[in-house]
């Protein structure tokens, strides 16, 4: 099992702010007159509430429940998670942020996939960490973070943690369950592997079970971002074990997950027939828009996301094409690494099924 810096080690830090709702839990009793926390309660809110109505108003008053306990409890049910494994905070990215915190020192070396998800980078580096980058599997209808490859950075660089996003951004590539347990028992003992799972809802078997285990060494990443679509609320959650987020609690924003976020939250949460009917709706887009380009001859990129990639035959006409549908007024993404700069993501949203929408990128399929 990896172990956490020393500093994290033995009693502390401890969050000097636990919240009213962690108090009124553990005292068993409403505290109703809130005279200590120095919150703005007596703030009449007039112009908040003439743009956004009295009932969202109400949750700018307070701090949050800093465990999230609403959401942490929903989810547990939903998935079959046990809910002290499950630790809520603003959106994958926070988390990311959190976890390479809470395990790295300045100096160490992390490994990641070059031109993956590129925000672990800037916090890798934020944190003074060494990034190691092997490069993506290439192949004809194939681009995929490539496992041998991470495992030998890791035990050469004597790695501190592994990032591996899966299904993978950018290029929507699904590992198995089997691939990822594989890894992390061929990983260095001390190494800790992040597994970014973003658009694991939009996986095929997502409703089998495997998003819910907590593996020893492994601190699993989700969000209600995508599928959810809270993309603007910032929230999710990490599964890992109670003494793994034990730790990250030690140096974890307390308030980083609003009140209000919190709400909506529990509000999506209570209605997962409309996430579900969303995420269908996403696969059939998805696969329409890739049947598309396909049948026009395009290197089209295997998706377990809620996005396309396209691989054009040179970095050069990918950024030409990305630039004429800017100009358009359209934005797909161009993704920014040199060795993957030629590939082209789509979100498969209902607007790049409009005819003549992607025409730029069509013409250069066919041109290819």
């Amino acid at each position: 099992m990896p172990r956490f810096p020393d500093h994290l080690q033995g009693d502390g830090p401890h969050n000097p702010f636990p919240g009213i709702k962690v108090l009124e839990r553990k005292l068993g009793h409403p505290i109703p007159h809130r005279l200590g926390s120095n919150e703005g309660l007596d703030m009449p809110h007039r112009a908040l509430r003439e743009h956004f109505g009295d009932a969202m108003s109400e949750f700018a008053y307070a701090y949050g429940d800093a465990e999230a306990l609403g959401v942490r409890q929903r989810v547990s049910h939903q998935q079959a998670i046990p809910l002290e494994s499950i630790l809520v905070d603003a959106g994958a990215d926070s988390l990311m942020a959190l976890a390479l915190r809470a395990t790295c020192t300045p100096g160490c070396a992390v490994v990641a996939t070059a031109g993956t998800y590129p925000t672990f980078g800037y916090f890798a580096r934020g944190e003074g960490c060494r990034l190691v980058e092997p490069a993506y599997r290439q192949a004809p209808g194939l681009l995929a973070p490539d496992l041998e490859a991470l495992n030998r950075a890791a035990h050469a660089e004597n790695a501190r943690l592994v990032y591996l996003a899966n299904p993978d951004n950018p290029s929507g590539h699904l590992h198995t369950d089997a691939d990822i347990r594989a890894l992390r028992a061929q990983l260095p003992e001390a190494c800790w592997l992040l597994l970014d799972e973003a658009y694991g809802d939009f996986r095929d078997d997502a409703e089998s079970g495997v998003l819910a285990n907590v593996l020893p060494g492994v601190i699993r990443l989700r969000t209600l971002s995508k599928a959810h679509g809270l993309a603007g609320l910032r929230i999710g959650y990490a599964i890992a074990a109670p003494e793994t987020l034990a730790m990250l609690m030690k140096v974890r924003i307390h308030y980083a997950v609003s009140t209000l976020t919190q709400a909506a939250a529990e509000v999506v949460l209570d209605h997962p027939q409309e996430t579900q009917a969303h995420i269908q709706a996403v696969k059939t887009r998805r696969e329409k828009l890739a049947q598309h380009f396909r049948a026009l001859g395009a290197d089209v990129l295997p998706s377990a996301t809620n996005f396309v990639g396209i691989r054009l035959p040179s970095a050069e006409l990918a950024g030409s094409v990305h630039k004429t549908l800017l100009n358009e007024g359209t934005l797909i993404a161009r993704l920014g690494h040199p060795s993957i700069a030629n590939v082209l993501r789509i979100t498969a949203l209902e607007d790049a099924l409009t005819p003549e929408r992607l025409a730029p990128v069509e013409e250069a399929v066919r041109q290819g």
